[in-house]
């Protein structure tokens, strides 16, 4: 499987956020979007997962199922956490898992990888910033889907949350999975390639 894509722009308003964009990713690698704020990383991610109108430039999947888009066989994790705050853990979980496509096995599996096992039972009104994203990141392990849209996926996490994050970010590539990921940190992963917006 590889995205691919040519001379991508986006325009927000009245404002060009960028232009001319080149990126090519494949199974088993990982691109890091990097630049300052405002260069564009989200909307970049948000154009590929479907959530924002390409305005310029051309975007190619090839290999995949050919009777899906890119966004029904992606992951996206973006700056907000869509959680339910009456709902346990567990519900919030199971919510996201039947729209998307598995069964209550995944969900447990998917909370101990993420390390909330412990606390499924509950409201996620109770959670901190850092339990909320990882609830988030359960998702990914939920529902498999070869494509990772992470926006700043590491946002919250503690060092031990984020060598987590690491390590279902390796067991993904591995698998035949590829992820773009906007970050300002260092993803943790020696084989990362970046693209850089805004001129960094």
């Amino acid at each position: 499987m590889r995205i691919s894509a040519s001379n991508l722009g986006c325009i927000r308003g009245d404002r060009e956020v960028f232009s001319g964009v080149n990126l090519s990713v494949s199974s088993g690698e990982v691109l890091a979007v990097v630049g300052p704020n405002g260069a564009g990383k989200s909307s970049l991610l948000r154009i590929i997962a479907g959530l924002v109108r390409m305005t310029l430039g051309q975007l190619r999947l090839d290999g995949g199922d050919p009777e899906l888009t890119i966004p029904e066989q992606a992951h996206y994790v973006g700056h907000q956490d869509a959680l339910k705050p009456s709902l346990s853990v567990t519900e919030n979980l199971s919510f996201w898992a039947r729209y998307l496509g598995t069964d209550r096995i995944a969900v447990t599996d998917a909370l101990e990888a993420v390390g909330l096992a412990a606390i499924r039972d509950l409201p996620a009104g109770y959670l901190s910033a850092g339990q909320r994203r990882r609830l988030s990141l359960a998702r990914l392990v939920a529902v498999r889907r070869p494509i990772w849209l992470l926006d700043e996926a590491a946002s919250a996490l503690d060092v031990a949350a984020q060598a987590r994050l690491i390590e279902l970010m390796r067991a993904h590539l591995a698998g035949g999975g590829l992820i773009l990921a906007a970050t300002h940190a260092p993803l943790g992963l020696d084989d990362a390639r970046e693209l850089r917006l805004g001129g960094v």
